[in-house]
């Protein structure tokens, strides 16, 4: 699949309560979280949409744009619909939408190219990374089709991706490592403490 074809966003919408502020904010080895993400996709892909309803800072490329939820408090749901909405109303041609938390700093772009190497796109019009047992519903590529029915079933209250996935028909596609470190997210401070000894010992 053509990385042309496919509009990369991030998710930084969440509420962050656990964390007990916005955990996209928080420095981790003296950089933003969430600019390890950014790092990582800002130079394989054209444009980069980050779905936030915050203020938020972030490191500066001419190739990343902001924009708020159309619907709130819809989660992650809410940011993917925002993210094909923005496709339509700006007649963008993006036939994917690749999906991204803010809060995986040890995420890296390979992983990604690896997931489109596995993937044929006439199999689904959703999939999603898996390793092991555990389904990562947030790392996934969403057809823009989707968008209609995505929209519907917001409307008729439809927040957990989980289950809207499966209702819809979602493939997984397996990747495999000696760590699942790569998918690593951060919720709490003491997370955050444990991404700076797993940084700390891969330097």
């Amino acid at each position: 699949m053509n990385f042309n074809k496919i509009l990369s966003v991030v998710l930084a919408g969440g509420k962050s309560k656990r964390f007990g502020e916005d955990k996209s904010q928080a420095k981790l080895a003296g950089k933003l979280l969430i600019d390890y993400i950014l790092s990582e996709l800002i130079d394989e892909f054209n444009e980069v949409l980050i779905v936030t309803n915050n203020s938020i800072k972030h490191m500066y490329s001419d190739k990343i744009t902001k924009i708020t939820d159309v619907k709130q408090n819809h989660g992650p749901l809410g940011g993917i619909f925002s993210a094909m909405k923005w496709v339509k109303d700006n007649k963008k041609s993006y036939k994917w939408i690749a999906s991204f938390p803010a809060d995986t700093p040890l995420f890296k772009i390979d992983i990604f190219k690896n997931f489109l190497n596995k993937i044929n796109e006439k199999e689904s019009e959703l999939f999603f990374m898996k390793t092991d047992k555990k389904r990562h519903n947030i790392f996934g590529l969403w057809s823009i089709d989707l968008i209609d029915q995505l929209e519907k079933d917001l409307e008729n209250g439809s927040r957990k991706v989980e289950k809207w996935a499966n209702n819809i028909g979602v493939k997984t596609i397996n990747m495999s490592f000696e760590k699942d470190d790569s998918f690593f997210n951060i919720n709490t401070k003491e997370e955050l403490e444990k991404a700076k000894k797993i940084l700390d010992d891969q330097l």
